[in-house]
């Protein structure tokens, strides 16, 4: 796992190629420091997750290690590995975008059901293959991939295990857009720069609010909530929003 810089947009690359990004345990561990540094950097203010190499965004976890690291008492241990890593994408306060390339199966669709929108060429395919390797999926991880497909459609996809061709994949709600293999960065990266160019604290404050709402319907943090929105108000950027409105130019947005 690593972070390249570009501009404002943070690229995090699964980089495994030889495996077809399969995740080791290793490169669980990674997740929450990559992560962590692109939160902590102020000029990066859009997170794309995408797969190194051009035949995989991910495969999943890295089944070779699963005799000894997820086996008997050591599987407890992989799993917290696994969580820590969900909780550390989907709890990341920038917008995050996965960029998804060639097969996206099992762990890797979950690390790309934690991010905020996901972008496919046409070749792309994706699987949660659990039942064919008798291995339990979690509640914890079930919750993303119920908040992008209906509980039908989940069903199928843990039920058989079979792969999923792009279109059907988009038809159910996996992923937002699909696109052609040789447009796919380009278009992710103008979808990326479309929401740099955004106030941040607004954004941020959307994707707080969407969050808060959807996990917890009944008991959502609107204080929290409604903080983040007068803060909003009272931001250097509100003002230089309103000012560039009147001015009819394009506005210069600091994050504050």
């Amino acid at each position: 796992m690593r972070l390249e810089r570009e501009g404002q947009i943070g690229f995090v690359i699964i980089s495994n190629p030889a495996r077809m990004n399969a995740f080791t345990a290793g490169m669980w561990g990674q997740v929450p420091e990559v992560i962590a540094e692109a939160e902590a950097d102020p000029d990066i203010r859009v997170i794309v997750l995408r797969g190194g190499g051009e035949k995989a965004f991910s495969a999943g976890a890295d089944i070779s290690e699963f005799e000894n690291a997820r086996s008997g008492a050591s599987a407890a241990a992989y799993d917290a590995l696994n969580d820590n890593a969900f909780l550390a994408l989907s709890g990341c306060s920038k917008p995050t975008i996965s960029m998804i390339h060639g097969f996206c199966m099992g762990g890797g669709l979950a690390v790309a059901l934690c991010t905020d929108i996901r972008l496919a060429d046409e070749a792309a395919q994706f699987a949660i293959p659990a039942a064919k390797l008798g291995l339990g999926y979690n509640a914890r991880w079930m919750r993303p991939l119920l908040a992008a497909v209906p509980p039908a459609r989940a069903k199928e996809m843990l039920f058989t295990g079979r792969r999923f061709k792009v279109a059907e994949a988009h038809a159910m709600g996996l992923v937002n857009t699909v696109v052609s293999a040789d447009g796919l960065a380009e278009i992710t990266r103008t979808l990326a720069a479309e929401i740099a160019a955004n106030a941040p604290m607004t954004v941020r404050t959307a994707k707080r609010t969407i969050d808060e709402l959807t996990r917890n319907p009944q008991t959502p943090d609107i204080a929290t909530l409604d903080a983040m929105v007068d803060a909003c108000f009272k931001s250097e950027d509100y003002a230089e929003g309103r000012l560039a409105f009147m001015e009819k130019r394009k506005p210069q947005f600091k994050g504050r």
